[in-house]
């Protein structure tokens, strides 16, 4: 085979094209229609904490290459944080590193700690850079699947210890999960922590929504659990819990040694980002907890909104415990295929959606779900949910 011959896209990434994200916000820009696919929300957060970032700016801190963990004033937040909320004690200088957002923590989690031939056991449906990223490793995902039962998507811890091998190196946990909104309980997460310990696991848990959790969900972090501390990579945000995703500010916490591995492979990706906003998100993770307790209030009331207005037209809904997004099923409307069914959805009601089939490896396991994000203005969802109602058999 010649060089003109050959594909340019190396094997490990030729299953991955553009992102399903990346098509349908521009389906929605082509079609004028209402973006609830993306989760990202359409307000700013806190006026204090935008505030903080124009003043990190005008006073020169952070314009130029801040540090390669991140500035100290984040780091010292971040440490902060865990500790007043969960208990969890770090070491701001050798226990936390700020990334690029969630998404290049993960990559840099799985690119430092799995070599070509480990297998990694995740959650599916799984945000699509899991598996890019564990490709991108040399790993070889093994999805344990949430399925739906009563209403919701539920771990079987069976199903999951079964999924362990010998060539297994760690588990990637998504809680509270996108996309299908289920947030794994304590017994859930104790019963994942002994089979680590057991097994002898690395675990890389995406905590992103800790904030966004409903009704009487509770988020535990899975570091807190006997065990954990010493072989937990824990990943945390910015972007959700303050409405500000454009800064692109994530977290690693974890010990010296793992997060100095993941800090090997960071460094080489973007090596630093997000500068003035590094101080601004430090001042964010000292809000009073009336903030997150009203932002959590507001959003569940949001995602009441948007599911009222779903099953109004026609849809199953699956009732999410927490993060931006509600799962349904297209099947009462008539309708098999959620890739069809979302890319015609814009002409026929003017709204954009996610197909969750791209969120599995067999796209047939959710051929007909449906993701909807709720991070939007009330008037928008009100909206989106009369145009919905178009459907309605």
């Amino acid at each position: 085979m010649t060089s003109s011959e050959r594909p340019f896209l190396n094997r490990r990434l030729a299953e991955f094209g553009t992102t399903i994200f990346a098509e349908m916000s521009a389906l929605a820009l082509s079609t004028g229609s209402i973006n609830l696919g993306q989760g990202f929300p359409d307000t700013d957060g806190p006026e204090e904490v935008r505030e903080a970032a124009v003043r990190a700016l005008r006073e020169g801190r952070g314009n130029q290459y801040p540090p390669g963990p991140g500035v100290p004033e984040l780091r010292t937040a971040i440490a902060a944080h865990q500790e007043r909320r969960y208990g969890l004690s770090y070491d701001p200088d050798a226990e936390v590193l700020v990334t690029a957002g969630a998404t290049e923590a993960i990559a840099a989690a799985l690119l430092a700690l799995v070599e070509p031939g480990d297998e990694v056991v995740a959650l599916e449906p799984y945000y699509d850079s899991y598996a890019a990223c564990i490709a991108m490793a040399g790993g070889t995902r093994v999805p344990v699947t949430l399925r739906p039962d009563g209403g919701a998507f539920r771990l079987d811890l069976d199903e999951l210890r079964a999924a362990v091998t010998p060539r297994t190196r760690l588990l990637l946990i998504n809680t509270p999960h996108n996309p299908t909104g289920t947030v794994l309980t304590r017994a859930e997460l104790t019963a994942i922590a002994e089979l680590a310990v057991e097994r002898d696991l690395l675990v890389v848990t995406d905590e992103v929504y800790e904030h966004l959790v409903y009704d009487a969900a509770e988020h535990v972090p899975l570091a807190t659990l006997p065990g954990m501390r010493g072989r937990t990579v824990t990943i945390g945000s910015a972007g959700k819990t303050f409405s500000f995703t454009g800064w692109k500010v994530g977290w690693v916490t974890s010990t010296p040694e793992l997060v100095t591995a993941v800090r090997s492979a960071k460094q080489f990706l973007t090596y630093v980002s997000s500068g003035p906003f590094q101080y601004a998100v430090a001042e964010a993770l000292r809000l009073p907890d009336a903030y997150f307790d009203n932002f959590r209030t507001d959003l569940q009331r949001k995602r009441d909104l948007l599911g009222d207005g779903l099953r109004a037209a026609g849809f199953e809904v699956y009732q999410p415990q927490g993060t931006y997004f509600i799962t349904t099923d297209i099947t009462p409307l008539g309708e098999k295929d959620a890739h069809a069914f979302c890319r015609a959805l814009p002409e026929r009601c003017g709204v954009v959606a996610i197909p969750n089939s791209v969120f599995y490896d067999d796209p047939d396991a959710g051929r007909s779900q449906v993701r909807f994000a709720f991070c939007k203005k009330d008037e928008v969802l009100t909206e989106a949910a009369s145009r919905l109602r178009r459907l309605a058999p």
